[in-house]
C-alpha cells in the first residue's frame, strides 16, 4: 500500500484566520476603531441588549453595528430604529464569521465615522467561538432561561470571552438558575472574565455594562 499525505485542513484554516485577525486588529488600531464581537445562542437577547447599549452610549461614542445572520434582515431593521449606523451581513449558510468576512463587513459599512463597531455574530455557542473575528474584545450573553450550567457544556465560548452578560435576570424567580454556581462555572473556564448580570428588558445592569465598554473603547482609541 502506498504512503499518502495527511493534511490537517482545520488547523490550517484556523492558523490562517488567526493571522488575518491580527492584521485586522492592527488596521483598526491605526484607524481608532474598537471592534466588539457579541455572541450568544439564539434568543438570549443580543439585539435587545444592543438597543439598550446604543441608547446608553449614543452621546458618548459613534457606533456602527454589523448584524450577521444566515438570512433575513429582521435585526438590522430593529437596530436601524436606534439611529446607529447599521449593515446586514448574510453568511450564506455559515454559522459564524471569520476575520476576512468581518473585514468585508467593516469595509461596506464604512468606519470613517465610527469609533465603536459592534459585530452581532450569528446565534450559536459553538462555531463563532472557534473563529477570531479580529475583535478587540469578545462578549457573550447567557440568558437565565438557558440554565446556569452552560459554561460546562460550551467551554470554548466562555473561555474566549472578556465579558459575560447574564441576561433576563428579571425572570430569575421563575427559573431554577443558580447565579453563584454560574459565576463559579464561568470563572473556572475563564478566571479573567468580567461577569455582569443584566436585564435588557428593564435596563438593570446596562449602565455597568455600558461603562465597562466605554472605558475599553477609550483605552483602545487613545
Amino acid at each position: 500500500m502506498k504512503d499518502f499525505k495527511v493534511i490537517e485542513i482545520k488547523e490550517s484554516v484556523f492558523a490562517d484566520n488567526d493571522r488575518d485577525a491580527e492584521l485586522l486588529r492592527g488596521e483598526l488600531k491605526e484607524k481608532g476603531v474598537f471592534l466588539l464581537n457579541l455572541m450568544s445562542s439564539p434568543g438570549a437577547g443580543k439585539t435587545t441588549t444592543l438597543m439598550k447599549t446604543i441608547d446608553a452610549l449614543r452621546d458618548k461614542v459613534k457606533i456602527g453595528v454589523m448584524e450577521a445572520d444566515i438570512d433575513s434582515d429582521v435585526d438590522a431593521r430593529t437596530i436601524s430604529e436606534s439611529g446607529a449606523k447599521v449593515i446586514q451581513l448574510h453568511t450564506g449558510g455559515m454559522c459564524h464569521l471569520d476575520a476576512d468576512m468581518t473585514r468585508q463587513g467593516l469595509r461596506e459599512m464604512g468606519t470613517d465615522d465610527v469609533e465603536l463597531a459592534i459585530l452581532e455574530n450569528v446565534g450559536n455557542l459553538v462555531c463563532p467561538a472557534e473563529f477570531d473575528t479580529g475583535a478587540v474584545k469578545n462578549a457573550m450573553i447567557l440568558s437565565v432561561p438557558e440554565g446556569h450550567d452552560k459554561p460546562l457544556k460550551y467551554p470554548l465560548m466562555f473561555s474566549i470571552c472578556d465579558v459575560v452578560l447574564i441576561n433576563k435576570i428579571d425572570v430569575l424567580p421563575y427559573f431554577d438558575f443558580d447565579m453563584e454556581k454560574c459565576r463559579e462555572y464561568i470563572l473556572t473556564r475563564n478566571p479573567a472574565a468580567k461577569i455582569i448580570p443584566i436585564s435588557a428588558r428593564t435596563g438593570e445592569g446596562i449602565d455597568e455594562w455600558a461603562g465597562w465598554l466605554l472605558e475599553e473603547v477609550n483605552k483602545w482609541c487613545k
